[in-house]
């Protein structure tokens, strides 16, 4: 998994995995689901990020076995 923030269009995006998107869709105002061709969803895109967190703070956590 991979967090990338774009400044420019103050967009987040958590890549699941790196197959490439066929299909989106918008689960809530500003948040966006891609999916990949076999329909699992390969991202996760949230517009307008500044507004709805704190971007100046990522915590990832990984269970001990699974790194």
């Amino acid at each position: 998994m991979r967090i990338s923030y774009h400044e420019e269009t103050d967009s987040l995006y958590i890549h699941f995995s790196e197959t490439p998107s066929v299909d989106s869709e918008e689960v809530a105002p500003n948040v966006v689901v891609d999916f990949g061709a076999d329909g699992v969803i390969v991202g996760l895109e949230v517009d307008q990020a500044s507004a709805v967190m704190d971007l100046t703070k990522i915590v990832t956590t990984i269970p001990v076995g699974t790194a």
